[in-house]
């Protein structure tokens, strides 16, 4: 299941993965107030297609030309959007591939995207043939410092690398 959140802020509201449900849902989200920008967590999101709802798409630059659909900008490099979202490029699954991690204001709350997930109550980092093995270590490494993973119930704190045909 692909999924993607609106984080609601009173900065302006952004949405956080590109996924068929957010054409879907596009006038729900508009009524929320419509998304200053959707951040793409990598380029395998392009798959999906362009928005029924009109906002501007960025994306890690080192992605960008995997990207068949319209970009409004591109992002490099560790850095803040406001003062509560953090774009961390964590490559390896892709040359681009980026970690959102938004504060709140009550919990930092990680956006991992492909980097990252639970399955079967353990943490999980797939390598896809074209990933980097090294960059996507130096990458969860990198996580370790910036999030907790210890916060999940029933969760292993063990990251599982495993690579995929």
């Amino acid at each position: 299941m692909v999924r993607a959140f609106v984080l609601e802020r009173p900065q302006g509201n952004v949405t956080v993965y590109n996924a068929p449900g957010i054409s879907e849902a596009a006038d729900e989200i508009c009524e929320m107030g419509r998304p200053e920008r959707l951040l793409m967590n990598h380029h395998h999101e392009a798959m999906h297609g362009a928005l029924r709802l009109d906002v501007p798409v960025w994306i890690n630059e080192a992605d960008r030309a995997n990207v068949d659909m319209a970009i409004a900008g591109t992002f490099s490099e560790r850095h803040m959007i406001e003062d509560d979202l953090e774009i961390i490029p964590t490559p390896g699954h892709t040359p681009g591939t980026t970690t959102f991690l938004w504060n709140n204001g009550e919990r930092r709350l990680p956006f991992p995207g492909d980097v990252l997930w639970v399955q079967n109550g353990e943490w999980k980092a797939v390598l896809l043939g074209d990933s980097n093995r090294a960059a996507y270590l130096g990458s969860l490494a990198a996580l370790g410092r910036s999030i907790s993973i210890s916060s999940c119930p029933g969760v292993s704190r063990t990251v599982h690398l495993t690579a995929m045909p």
